[in-house]
């Protein structure tokens, strides 16, 4: 291809969803004749080497976040974590410096790490956060972030620019000094005619210790009802295992083609509220039971939003409490959005 370029993408390495939403960006880039090479760490890197085929891999310094058990504490938690996080954001733009002389680098593409970028080079940054939501905060931690924004060229916001959208008022602000590009939800998911396997499949993700919490509650709760159950636990391995508990399978990890097949053949879903969840499982037009993650703020809202705006319901980890009513009145959504022309996006 004429004017091929080498473009690094580097996903933050934070549950799966940041790779994941990647993996439609890498795949069109490539379907443009583009060099692709892969930077991230742990299970995010493991996700895309699995994922993607013709890229070259690198490892990036790994932020290692974590979360506390008490989601009052997680502000306090998170902040104590500040001085190493910087340290390593030091440590990552070294490492990106050296990729791009490595690989002569054209276009670097960063989803929420803050060090991937360089004024050599043209540097998008990819969020749906103009606004970064963290409770009495959050006037604090968007202005620490739109510091960061401020060092890219660009900043790509997987998201529609109108009134009809998926992440608010976190996507959506008035009079920005950004250059803001809008280039459409992500989805890695199409919608097939699959024969039903499942009454209801949950999908879990995002950092521990919040993620096992919520699978010991799922799996309690599911046992005593009359339905066949599926939940994917969203951990990395190199194979699949299946694992049953009474009325439930436990997949401990499936690819994006397996987990595409869940859902189709399933006829609930119960997810957390991340937004590539959001974005995969609304491209899906399947009905919904959203469970933000104790402590994530943005989650909390988007789950509020998506409710407010298209009907989906939501519960908290603390309240869940399934049963055949619930499940039988989650309402399916015929949501056409990903029907819109995609945008280009070198």
């Amino acid at each position: 291809m004429r004017n091929a370029k080498n473009i690094l993408i580097a996903p933050l390495n934070w549950g799966l969803g940041h790779a994941a939403r990647c993996i439609p960006i890498i795949k069109n880039l490539q379907a443009q004749g583009h060099h692709i090479i892969i930077a991230s760490d742990g299970m995010a890197l493991e996700l895309l080497k699995k994922e993607i085929n013709d890229a070259i891999f690198e490892k990036l310094p790994a932020y290692n976040i974590t979360y506390s058990k008490r989601p009052w504490f997680n502000k306090w938690h998170l902040l104590m974590q500040a001085p190493r996080l910087k340290k390593i954001v030091k440590q990552e733009q070294l490492k990106t410096r050296q990729l791009i002389d490595k690989h002569q680098i054209d276009i670097l593409i960063s989803d929420n790490r803050f060090g991937v970028y360089d004024p050599r080079v043209q540097s998008i940054y990819i969020t749906h956060q103009l606004r970064v939501l963290s409770g009495w905060s959050s006037f604090i931690s968007t202005y620490l972030h739109q510091q960061i924004y401020q060092k890219f060229h660009e900043i790509w916001i997987p998201d529609f620019a109108g009134q009809t959208n998926l992440s608010g008022r976190l996507g959506h602000v008035a009079n920005s000094s950004l250059n803001l590009k809008y280039i459409g939800p992500l989805s890695r998911m199409k919608i097939k005619k699959t024969t039903l396997k499942y009454d209801v499949l949950a999908i879990l993700s995002g950092p521990e210790p919040q993620r096992s919490l919520l699978e010991k509650k799922l799996i309690e709760q599911l046992a005593v009802l009359p339905v066949k159950s599926a939940i994917v636990q969203g951990k990395i391995d190199k194979k699949t295992n299946i694992k049953n508990y009474g009325n439930i399978d436990i997949y401990n990890y499936v690819n994006a083609s397996a987990l595409e097949y869940l859902i189709n053949s399933s006829d609930k879903i119960i997810a957390r509220s991340g937004y590539t969840s959001i974005m995969d499982l609304i491209s899906m037009q399947k009905p919904v039971l959203w469970i933000p993650t104790p402590g994530q703020d943005e989650q909390k809202y988007l789950a509020r939003h998506i409710h407010q705006k298209f009907g989906y319901q939501y519960t908290t980890q603390a309240k869940i409490s399934l049963d055949i009513d619930l499940l039988d009145n989650l309402p399916a959504t015929n949501f056409s959005l990903f029907s819109k022309k995609p945008v280009k996006l070198i």
